[in-house]
């Protein structure tokens, strides 16, 4: 098997089988950060985040993260490439072997990218499911101020997800990856379901053993 630390550019350095991979999706305001959390200090995750990755690399002021900046000014999204490059430097620099991938793949394009670039497929994709109402409420609960202006982008952010991230969902719901778990409950009910979940993969939680 190649060797991780082996970097020859004609060659797509793949993920091991037995690393775990988990996506993490849901619209705004379903809560998956506050769950991300639980599971990084529960279940030993490392926790990547696409748009965080981004960020840090346009504050490195190397020539990419130039490029991402480019891009935003001119708001367009950062090509899939891009992000795939940053979330794959990220998990070989790491050294675990469990990784929590926090809002991605967005869309399809991000999906068909990270499958050629890394070589791989989730392991589990978990979907926070929350019904419209409530994702407004609790954005809005938690951004008070310009109501109209906020509205706005919250209409607009979960268009995006509709119109982009849905047909992910949907992709990995028929390849019997996608776990959707009802993100409307209090965060203890909630996390009960995602230890659920993790059960399934064999995993426990931190200080356990499986009797």
């Amino acid at each position: 098997m190649e060797s991780r630390a082996n970097h020859n550019q004609n060659s797509i350095e793949k993920f091991q089988n037995h690393d775990i991979i988990v996506y993490v999706l849901g619209g705004p305001g379903c809560g998956k950060g506050t769950q991300c959390s639980k599971i990084v200090e529960d279940f030993g995750f490392i926790h990547l985040s696409a748009g965080e990755l981004l960020e840090t690399e346009v504050k490195t002021g190397s020539e990419t993260g130039k490029m991402i900046q480019e891009f935003k000014k001119e708001g367009k999204l950062v090509p899939s490439e891009v992000v795939v490059k940053l979330l794959k430097q990220a998990m070989q620099r790491s050294g675990n072997r469990k990784f929590l991938i926090d809002g991605f793949p967005r869309n399809e394009e991000n999906r068909l990218t990270a499958e050629k670039m890394l070589g791989i497929q989730p392991t589990i994709v978990l979907v926070f499911d929350c019904s419209e109402e409530e994702m407004i409420r609790r954005v809005m609960q938690r951004n008070q101020g310009r109501v109209d202006d906020n509205m706005d982008t919250i209409r607009k952010r979960l268009k995006v997800y509709k119109e982009s991230t849905l047909p992910v969902i949907d992709y990995y719901a028929k390849k019997g990856k996608a776990r959707k778990i009802n993100a409307e409950r209090p965060v203890e009910e909630v996390f009960r379901s995602v230890e659920a979940v993790f059960s399934e993969l064999g995993l426990v939680k931190r200080g356990k053993t499986i009797v």
